[in-house]
């Protein structure tokens, strides 16, 4: 019933031609060759840590040019922890290539989320995947909203969320971006999809 809620007409094709199509509806501010902290000016996000921890860093926050400047980052973003396909298959599929990401360079693998921090830790631990994935809250949005790729999910009880979506980005510099035609989709944005870009 949720998939059906949340998926919308979808047309086939390569992981380049879905961020084609998503860009030239002028659906997403950013693209390959954008640059990620350049698109999301101000924005920080908030590790996922436990609430004693968030108390114990004052809920410190973590700038986007920290995460992204001088690194070779993979970054996914997904509608919600706990949820059907992001726990199914989103996470699992980069938990799993995580050691073929490192082989080709790649200094963290990061998910974020329209979550908080505290949600995002319990679902990490959950899916033993915090040693190989870094989570990242977007707990108002504001990262998702400045990528235009915020979208609601009312309609699933979830409110505004994030699309499907994944990037390779080097140094700032967005190389390959890919974003799912419905959020319920799992086509172009899991790990072995990023692979084959980088």
């Amino acid at each position: 019933m949720a998939s059906a809620l949340l998926r919308r007409a979808t047309v086939g094709g390569s992981a380049a031609a879905a961020a084609a199509r998503w860009a030239s509806r002028g659906l997403a501010s950013v693209g390959s060759g954008s640059d990620i902290v350049s698109a999301a000016p101000g924005v920080s996000l908030q590790k996922a840590r436990s609430w004693d921890e968030g108390v114990a860093t004052n809920f410190s926050t973590t700038p986007l040019k920290d995460i992204f400047h001088g690194k070779k980052v993979v970054i996914f973003g997904l509608p919600g922890a706990y949820t059907g396909v992001c726990s199914q298959a989103h996470v699992p599929s980069y938990k799993n290539n995580i050691d073929k990401l490192k082989a080709k360079g790649v200094d963290s693998v990061i998910c974020v989320s329209v979550n908080d921090p505290y949600a995002l830790n319990g679902w990490a631990e959950k899916l033993q995947a915090k040693d190989a994935i870094e989570f990242y809250g977007d707990f108002d949005g504001s990262f998702h909203k400045s990528l235009d790729l915020e979208v609601d999910l009312s309609a699933a009880l979830l409110g505004r969320r994030s699309h499907r979506w994944s990037a390779f980005v080097d140094d700032g510099k967005i190389k390959a971006f890919n974003v799912e035609e419905a959020p319920s989709d799992f086509k172009v944005s899991g790990a072995e999809v990023i692979l084959d870009q980088i």
